[in-house]
């Protein structure tokens, strides 16, 4: 059989090595041609790898986690086709013969290579060592001293008080808690507590592993600071339950689609904050078109699809492709394309929100911003007091770039956009 090496080719511009994140064979199984081989992670991709040949897999590059290099060998397939590996003298079983390295040196017999070494005989076993005397067992028959509060408490810890020693003539309280501190239970567990489960070592593989990287660049590299304004969004609720309330077949409009409407209008007075910075050529360069990042949680970690344009979209528009590029970055089906280029970054936790976000730039990029939950809260309205809807938006700029006075001023900017909300679609 012909042996055919299947090469890691090149699956993107400026990518040098990939990531084994799965395999799909073993050594000896066979795999039919077309047939997945392993997934393969670039930086913002997983690639599936198919086999070119049909045969049995005798070689695998590495295990999962290991990094490629482009152009090196990831499977090696024995095939009954044409290959492309020549077959090596150490692919030939060699018959090895004993022989004395020094001429006229004795041979060695047999009996005496297989001869086993002698065995020493075994140490004695120690004795052993008796308890300090500092420690004194408990006297699981004797009679127990407690008070009634000292037994009830006991009972509904599930502890039983002959395993507990006291100090005095009678059990306390404090006695107890030291058995609860110190014991370690003993075999105690308190009903409703959690036990300690085992360690768990786990390899940061995959897209666990480029966020670690990514993240810890950007804060090697970027001097961040945050920004946080508190917004009236009431006028912005109020609007947008009246929307979706008419919206016919059109997609339910989330705060998310107004955000970047704002976000895109405002630009334009602010370049500084849709830019991308180049650390080796000391370049700033500022984005025309605003091809906005959505930080999507998927169960493989943080992902961003790139909505393109995101300037020439109305409010539906958006919430039609955030729709669409979240399930395809939640589903493994985002192209490479939807997950690259983007100039600004919009993170937000959703319900969960929180009262504030210090968000972590996605590098290149020089600005992240991050809407926080809304909260109701009453507020004053000149000498009147009002119920309001709340939300804090946060943003992170790469100082290197932009100033605090320019983050500001753009978040108010922002901020008399969202407050007013029929300017959002105002020419």
């Amino acid at each position: 059989m012909a042996r055919y090496s299947f090469r890691l080719p090149d699956i993107g511009e400026g990518i040098a090595e990939a990531e084994i994140v799965a395999w799909h064979v073993k050594i000896g199984e066979r795999v039919e041609e077309d047939a997945q081989l392993a997934d393969m992670m670039t930086d913002k991709a997983t690639v599936e790898m198919e086999s070119p040949v049909s045969g049995i897999v005798v070689e695998l590059a590495g295990e999962v986690g290991d990094l490629i290099p482009i152009g090196s060998t990831l499977a090696v397939i024995e095939t009954d086709g044409d290959g492309n590996v020549e077959a090596s003298p150490a692919d030939t079983p060699v018959e090895q013969e004993i022989v004395a390295e020094t001429p006229g040196a004795e041979e060695v017999s047999v009996a005496e290579v297989a001869a086993p070494a002698p065995v020493a005989a075994p140490a004695p076993t120690p004795a052993p060592v008796p308890a300090p005397a500092s420690v004194t067992a408990v006297d699981h028959s004797r009679a127990v001293l407690a008070s009634p509060a000292v037994r009830a408490r006991a009972k509904d810890l599930g502890v039983d008080l002959s395993q507990v020693q006291a100090e005095g003539d009678r059990i306390r309280h404090a006695d107890l808690d030291a058995f609860l501190r110190y014991s370690g239970g003993q075999g105690y567990h308190a009903p409703g507590a959690s036990r300690a489960r085992a360690d768990e070592p786990i390899k940061v593989i995959g897209m666990r592993r480029k966020i670690a990287e990514n993240m810890a660049a950007s804060k090697r590299a970027i001097p961040h600071f945050t920004y946080v304004e508190e917004m009236d969004v009431t006028a912005l609720e109020e609007m947008r339950a009246d929307l979706n309330a008419n919206r016919g077949g059109r997609p339910k409009l989330t705060m998310l689609p107004f955000l970047i409407v704002a976000i895109c209008r405002t630009i334009p007075q602010f370049p500084m904050i849709n830019a991308r910075y180049d650390d080796d050529g000391g370049v700033v360069t500022r984005y025309g078109a605003v091809h906005l990042g959505m930080a999507t949680q998927t169960d493989a970690g943080l992902m961003v699809p790139v909505i393109r344009d995101a300037q020439d979209k109305n409010v539906w528009q958006l919430a039609s492709e955030i729709t669409r590029l979240a399930e395809a970055a939640r589903t493994g089906k985002a192209k490479v394309e939807e997950l690259t280029g983007g100039t600004l970054t919009v993170t937000s936790l959703g319900p969960l929100g929180g009262i504030a976000t210090t968000p972590v730039i996605n590098r290149p990029e020089v600005a992240i911003i991050g809407p926080n939950k809304i909260v109701e809260r009453p507020v004053f309205d000149g000498d009147e007091i009002r119920r309001a809807k709340l939300m804090n938006l946060s943003i992170s700029c790469d100082h290197r770039v932009v100033d605090g006075w320019d983050a500001a001023s753009y978040v108010q900017a922002l901020k008399k956009l969202i407050e007013t909300p029929v300017l959002l679609f105002a020419d």
